[in-house]
């Protein structure tokens, strides 16, 4: 069973970027740049027949291309810090095409996504990072210029089943037109 989600892809010359934010934390796993994405709909694990009716399914979305910006630094988990992310501004459009592929997984029976939307990319996954060291971390790298980008497409992305950070696949891309 393929293990699904919706996302955008980061553009190389921006992962390459957010890459050289690596290193200096205790504790943290890097996601290898070739692997940044944001999520929209994490849609989990599936069966063949299923993944196929959402890969068909998500042809019916018609939304314009829209500039995503990179804004920031930050981490998820509070005191027992769990991954260092950079924040992705919550525009307009962005909110709108993760809403609109939230009511579609909805209407084939998916149950809702358990926690708010908050757009992202996951740098590193951490383990036994003290808040402390995160906070460190965060002071000294947790500012850079805001980059942006077109999101020309959204895809579904397939990963196999592990501690996450992946390899990722595009399965499917599905094109936003003017």
């Amino acid at each position: 069973m393929p293990r699904l989600f919706t996302g955008l892809e980061i553009p190389a010359e921006i992962g390459q970027s957010l890459s050289n934010l690596r290193g200096g934390l205790p504790g943290a796993r890097w996601i290898d740049p070739e692997n940044y994405h944001v999520t929209l709909r994490f849609i989990g694990d599936i069966d063949g027949a299923s993944a196929n009716e959402i890969a068909s399914m998500l042809f019916r979305v018609d939304r314009k291309p829209f500039e995503v910006k990179v804004q920031g630094l930050q981490s998820f988990g509070g005191r027992k810090p769990r991954a260092v992310v950079a924040t992705i501004a919550p525009s307009k459009p962005l909110m709108d095409l993760q809403a609109e592929l939230e009511r579609m997984m909805q209407r084939i029976g998916l149950d809702p996504e358990g926690r708010k939307f908050i757009p992202h990319v996951t740098l590193a996954r951490l383990h036994d990072a003290t808040d402390r060291d995160v906070a460190d971390y965060l002071s000294i790298r947790g500012y850079f210029p805001s980059k942006a980008f077109m999101a020309e497409r959204f895809v579904l992305f397939s990963s196999r089943a592990s501690t996450g950070g992946g390899p990722y696949v595009v399965e499917d891309a599905y094109e936003l037109c003017e």
